[in-house]
């Protein structure tokens, strides 16, 4: 399978450092944003909840929170995005978690061995499955062509790509530089892998790639290192026009902290003069993470809702709770309607 290249996005790893770089992915950003508007809009896109939990602020609101809450809560939600390609409809599943599997990650096993059952049930909400989506949506698990997420922190595939596939004739759209580093993990990063669950997988479902491409009409896959090396976003351009999404930041306000009412956010990026609040769970490079975040930035469009907050859905997004005072977010998204 090929796919068109964004050449506007290549070579972004310029001379001068950090703060170049973070001029160039201004620059590039402007002009790939003008581009990407021209492609179209995908016939249509569909958002589903699958499971609220407990994360800590510390990481999910770096460094700028003053909530008196150690985690808040963020809901992980699936997005089903159709187009048509040279008359075949193309289905996408973004962020198509297996929830029951993910909480075997190493970082969330050993949080829920220290919590008990009747927190743990407080904290955690199931709010439906993949499979069970995808039957309500009508749409058979053969007929999905791709399933893409922004990184592989936390993911099980095996139920999905494994021996008995969920997904027959799926491939997992993928940074190349992501599955590498699976193969050896740095300290840093082993907490939020499931690297033994990779060992059996074929090769053929996965479909790597290198650096920006577009998929369809206005379904774009950016990549955004920093989080994790390998990290991806979802670009996509619909009725209200040009949306991102990806784990960078865990809320809208998370881009235009001016304007956010939790706790600390506002005050600290302007005390640091930084412009955005990572979602910093993993530190593999921050300043590129942060330059991410600001193409990202650039690249959405403003919320017809709220024109202060952009259009950027967080693939976890952050979730009021009443167990977690100081967390309730200024805007919420919820979902993206095309």
């Amino acid at each position: 399978m090929s796919f068109t290249r964004i050449d506007t996005l290549d070579h972004m790893d310029v001379e001068g450092g950090p703060g170049a770089r973070l001029r160039v992915a201004r620059e590039r950003g402007e002009a790939f944003r003008r581009e990407f508007a021209t492609t179209g809009t995908p016939d249509s896109i569909v958002t589903r909840d699958l499971v609220t939990l407990p994360y800590p602020t510390r990481f999910g609101l770096f460094r700028a929170s003053r909530a008196i809450a150690p985690f808040l809560s963020i809901t992980n939600r699936m997005l089903v995005i159709r187009w048509h390609d040279d008359g075949r409809e193309r289905i996408l599943l973004f962020e198509p978690s297996d929830h029951e599997y993910g909480r075997y990650t190493p970082y969330f096993e050993d949080l829920s061995g220290r919590t008990p059952d009747v927190i743990e049930r407080r904290m955690v909400k199931v709010h439906g499955t993949v499979p069970g989506h995808l039957e309500r949506l009508g749409i058979a698990p053969e007929d999905v062509d791709y399933l893409m997420f922004d990184h592989l922190h936390t993911q099980d595939l095996r139920r999905w790509i494994g021996a008995t596939p969920y997904f027959p004739n799926a491939k997992v759209i993928v940074q190349r530089d992501e599955l590498a580093a699976l193969s050896e993990l740095h300290p840093l990063q082993k907490p939020w892998y499931q690297p033994a669950t990779y060992r059996d997988l074929p090769a053929e479902a996965f479909l790597p790639i290198d650096g920006s491409v577009v998929l369809g009409p206005g379904v774009a896959v950016v990549k955004t290192p920093g989080h994790v090396f390998g990290n991806q976003s979802l670009v996509v351009n619909t009725s209200t026009g040009i949306w991102v999404s990806s784990e960078n930041v865990i809320a809208a306000e998370a881009l235009t902290p001016e304007h956010s009412k939790l706790p600390g956010l506002a005050s600290w990026t302007r005390r640091w003069q930084q412009e955005v609040v990572l979602n910093a769970n993993t530190v593999e490079t921050t300043a590129d993470q942060y330059n991410s975040i600001i193409l990202e930035k650039t690249l959405a469009d403003r919320s017809q809702a709220d024109p202060r907050f952009l259009q950027f859905f967080p693939s976890s997004e952050l979730t009021g709770a009443w167990t977690n005072p100081g967390t309730r977010p200024t805007f919420s998204h919820g979902q993206i309607v095309h």
